[in-house]
């Protein structure tokens, strides 16, 4: 797992760098397994809180739920069954610290349909994770932290963090260095 604050010079990364509405480039993220995905979302399993989103863009298969699934077992402690919510649109899971809703937003076709899924009242007091944001037309948290998943040339996967609200200092470790080892120096993503 790798970490640079947008492109540089020679960097293979696809787009140019965002800045996330802070003025600095944003964080992208290499993952280059499964295993790397898994150690990321240990990593930011211990800022996730009460009432927040996370709103995951990305192609099909980028690894949205992948990284989705991760991050269900990291806040769990366990590897438990996380089936994607593809069809069922709304997973819920009953942590003992933190409940989670899992939503797959790809099969709405109109952002009034999310009403009925009872999205925030299920996130009321728990967490949700959220695929395919864009399909909400707006209706979502403007606070909530956006990670944008791409699949670099190599098969990597290059998460760009889209930090807003108090997400900045919240993920201020995850920012700094590589996330998988702390104190490790940033190394680029080519």
């Amino acid at each position: 797992m790798t970490i640079r604050h947008g492109a540089g010079p020679g960097s293979r990364l696809c787009r140019a760098p965002e800045t996330g509405g802070t003025g600095a480039p944003a964080p992208v993220i290499r993952l280059a397994s499964e295993a790397e995905t898994e150690a990321f979302a240990q990593r930011l399993a211990p800022v996730m809180a009460a009432g927040g989103m996370v709103l995951l863009d990305g192609d099909l298969g980028a690894g949205k739920t992948a990284f989705s699934r991760a991050l269900i077992r990291a806040l769990a402690g366990a590897p438990i069954e996380v089936p994607s919510p593809t069809f069922t649109l709304v997973q819920l899971y009953d942590l003992p610290d933190l409940p989670v809703v899992h939503a797959d937003l790809y099969r709405i076709e109109d952002p009034d349909e999310i009403d009925e899924l009872g999205l925030w009242e299920a996130a009321e007091d728990g967490l949700a994770l959220i695929e395919w944001p864009d399909r909400a037309g707006g209706r979502l948290d403007p606070g909530a932290l956006r990670l944008s998943i791409a699949i670099a040339p190599d098969g990597a996967r290059l998460v760009t963090l889209h930090p807003s609200g108090d997400w900045t200092a919240r993920l201020g470790h995850l920012t700094s260095g590589n996330p998988a080892a702390p104190g490790s120096p940033p190394r680029t993503c080519s």
